[in-house]
């Protein structure tokens, strides 16, 4: 069913969250759709009571073993004491389940995650509106949550059947990106295609230059960003890990400043957050160097992400403006094409 803002497509999908939620004896309920992008995520009650996360994954984009192990994964961190949600269970011991085509729907999966207390730290695009003093809390902890996530994976042992995808040269740049091809989106001008490719291939050479330096790489996130950090007075929260995988942490970091370098108070944030990281985990003076490679880097996956989403409403907006935006950093952070 493509139109998703129908009241028919609506029902369908409430029903499909009711068909899901009868593998836990939940479905004599109403669940609340919070949001429907890549995902549909409801708010559902537990037979306690308490609040808790139904997610129903799309269709395509992982497996079922990549699933297990991104739930797995959260598992560990929650017992590390990191405040992210954690797997709940069927009656008979399952964490997963799969739900079969419809006329509606194509074969998909289905997960209830623990609720999460805190507020989103903002918006995509809307300025924040936080003093500047709670900024620098604000970074610093969640600086400071990174790198304890970062240290507890570390820590940990995946079972064998663990698999998740990997941000890496490949997986940025190479033929088939995670996030699709940002060089050859239709929509882009001969000359965009022209400068992204030319792009692609400089930064996969200075990528490929980081193996000498022994960058810290393992388990990121890969999307910290605001709508996936909650903040839940001066404890933050993580949600959202549909999109980890292995990769460099300082993605992880790039990623979570992204999406605020227009605030105009920046270099309280920047400073902020490295603050808070370096407080748990070392982070060198030449990795920190590599910061303008993996804010590039981030760019240039919105690009691929809204090329591959056409039928979006203000797609080819988007795309012009990710497109002009990335070429333009990299012409400030000097790698200029």
């Amino acid at each position: 069913m493509s139109e998703n803002g129908t009241a028919p497509f609506m029902a369908a999908l409430s029903a499909r969250a009711c068909e899901a939620l009868v593998h836990w004896g939940l479905g004599a309920q109403t669940p609340q759709l919070l949001k429907y992008r890549e995902n549909a995520v409801f708010r559902i009650s537990l037979e306690n009571g308490e609040p808790a996360a139904l997610r129903l994954h799309r269709p395509g984009y992982h497996d079922e073993q990549a699933l297990a192990s991104e739930l797995s994964w959260m598992a560990a961190l929650r017992q590390a004491n990191l405040r992210v949600p954690a797997p709940v269970a069927t009656p008979d011991g399952r964490h997963i389940v799969p739900l079969t085509t419809t006329p509606d729907f194509d074969a998909q999966h289905a997960d209830i995650v623990s609720w999460m207390t805190g507020i989103p730290l903002g918006q995509s695009g809307v300025p924040l509106t936080h003093s500047p003093e709670r900024l620098v809390a604000i970074f610093r902890a969640l600086g400071e949550t990174m790198a304890r996530m970062h240290v507890a994976t570390d820590a940990w042992a995946p079972p064998s059947s663990f698999h998740r995808p990997a941000w890496d040269g490949c997986g940025l740049l190479g033929e088939r990106p995670l996030w699709g091809r940002f060089w050859d989106c239709a929509g882009l001008s001969p000359d965009q295609h022209k400068r992204l490719s030319d792009l692609r291939l400089l930064l996969r050479k200075q990528l490929d230059g980081l193996s000498s330096l022994d960058l810290d790489y393992g388990l990121i996130h890969a999307d910290l960003v605001r709508e996936n950090v909650l903040v839940d007075g001066n404890a933050i929260e993580l949600i959202d890990f549909d999109d980890g995988g292995y990769g460099w942490r300082m993605f992880d970091i790039a990623t979570a400043l992204f999406k605020n370098r227009d605030e105009p108070h920046y270099a309280l944030i920047e400073t902020a957050l490295i603050g808070g990281y370096t407080t748990v985990r070392p982070l060198p003076d030449w990795a920190l160097k590599t910061l303008p490679l993996f804010t590039i880097l981030r760019s240039l996956t919105y690009i691929g992400w809204i090329g591959a989403r056409a039928d979006t409403p203000d797609a080819a907006e988007r795309l012009q403006r990710y497109a002009s935006d990335t070429l333009a950093l990299a012409d400030t952070l000097g790698t200029r094409v």
